[in-house]
């Protein structure tokens, strides 16, 4: 394990050169350990700061690392030994680009603020909450209280003179974007203009190929095993079971924050994971296709364009917001705000003749809406990348 961390370090550190990303050297919060905010191994939670300088020192964005979700002792167990359930594990440094980047070229509107990579290490997309520790397996489900810890940690350290201040993600930590912005927003001064952006963390409640929802089940089991229910937004809780209430789709219907949704019509992890899981791909016949679309039959790409009517749906509640932002293109990825490539390159995906940078400046800055919706079809659209972005 020890040689197989050292050479993680080593390719993260090679990747940071290679991307010309600044490296951002780890912090370990240590004193959140007291207070019970620890990641699943029991251990500090940590983030990553780059300090901003000029007319964006009293700016601050707040990015959290996704990672997937853990649904039981078996899988949560499992993760503990990784960087997403321990700091033990995680790279001492991250390099920053994208939406987190510091040059003014790649990102222009937030290149000087306080620029924050929160490390994922809970499983849950920070809302777990569970006192008891099992002393056979000796888990923590403390997801809840890392995020709380952190921005508690932030807020001592400048965010509560914050100006401005967006909280993003990516994946499951943009889906804890959401499921935390009107929280972070109650935090924050009330002079400060707080919105928050969700990059490939609009996970649907979507029919799978068999008609049921395998995803609905699956984050059953993260809210159970994790102790979510409490720490869900009560606006949802109120009315739904809590397990609905991990789809943003009815998170936003009364979120209060504006919101900037970017994400794949066609995400590569959930026609993977949403449309066609392989639990209920009995005969493995997606098993080939949902890796790589070329090898999809002419049936197969006439449910995978269905999804896409699935994720417009979705996104209603979304769209008919006069504040809310979205940036939605027809690539098949997953997370595309991380790098300055997809974010603001040459290369980068467009929608509306429009990249994401310029896309979500404008929204926060309040120059102009921006809620587009590519072209209707797979591969349609020539600025998509050539293969699909994770983070």
């Amino acid at each position: 394990m020890g040689r197989l961390k050292q050479i993680w370090s080593s390719l993260i550190v090679l990747a940071v050169v290679v991307i010309g990303a600044r490296a951002v050297p780890i912090t370990y919060l240590e004193s959140a350990v007291a207070k019970g905010a620890v990641c699943l191994d029991g251990s500090a939670p940590a983030y990553h700061f780059d300090k901003g300088s000029g007319s964006g020192v009293n700016n601050w964005i707040v990015h959290m690392e996704g990672g997937g979700w853990c649904t039981d002792i078996a899988t949560c167990v499992q993760r503990k030994s990784t960087m997403k359930g321990s700091s033990k594990f995680m790279n001492k440094d991250f390099g920053f680009s994208g939406i987190l980047g510091g040059k003014q070229s790649t990102n222009p509107d937030f290149y000087n603020w306080n620029r924050i990579k929160v490390r994922y290490c809970d499983g849950s997309s920070f809302t777990g909450d569970i006192e008891a520790v099992d002393p056979a397996n000796k888990l923590f489900f403390r997801g809840a209280r890392v995020w709380r810890a952190v921005i508690d940690d932030l807020m001592a350290k400048g965010m509560s003179n914050a100006q401005n201040a967006i909280l993003s993600g990516c994946s499951a930590g943009a889906l804890a974007a959401i499921l935390h912005c009107d929280q972070f927003k109650s935090i924050l001064p009330k002079t400060a203009k707080v919105k928050c952006v969700s990059d490939a963390g609009f996970f649907i409640h979507g029919k799978d190929i068999n008609g049921g929802s395998y995803i609905e089940s699956y984050y059953g089991k993260v809210v159970a095993t994790h102790g979510s229910a409490k720490s869900l937004p009560a606006s949802c809780t109120s009315s739904m079971k809590p397990e609905l209430c991990f789809f943003p789709q009815y998170v936003v219907k009364t979120l209060q924050t504006p919101l900037f949704v970017i994400n794949a019509a066609f995400d590569s992890w959930q026609i993977k994971n949403v449309l066609a899981p392989t639990s209920v791909d009995k005969s493995k016949d997606w098993k080939t296709c949902k890796l790589d679309l070329k090898k999809c039959t002419a049936a197969q790409l006439q449910t995978v364009q269905g999804y896409r009517d699935q994720m417009l749906a979705a996104l209603a509640p979304v769209r008919a917001t006069t504040t809310g932002g979205l940036f939605l293109d027809s690539c098949h990825a997953h997370c595309q705000g991380g790098s300055a490539a997809t974010w603001s390159g040459d290369k980068g995906p467009q929608v509306g003749n429009t990249k994401m940078a310029k896309a979500v400046g404008d929204w926060f800055n309040e120059r102009s809406t921006f809620q587009n919706v590519d072209c209707s079809l797979l591969n349609c659209n020539p600025t998509c990348p050539a293969v699909s972005t994770d983070e």
